[in-house]
């Protein structure tokens, strides 16, 4: 079974898997590190905070 790559959806390559080339990987990483995959999060109670203080 083939990989696709998570990118642009070519097949991956061994030298970059899961990507199809170093450009993808890079862009991957460019998209971790600018925190474009981040989960979102529901935000904390203000009240909570009072509470425990």
């Amino acid at each position: 079974m083939k990989t696709l790559c998570p990118i642009c959806e070519k097949p991956g390559t061994p030298a970059h898997k899961p990507f199809c080339s170093e450009r993808c990987a890079q862009v991957d990483l460019g998209r971790w590190l600018t925190g474009s995959y981040a989960l979102p999060a529901k935000p904390e109670d203000e009240d909570e905070d009072a509470a425990a203080d």
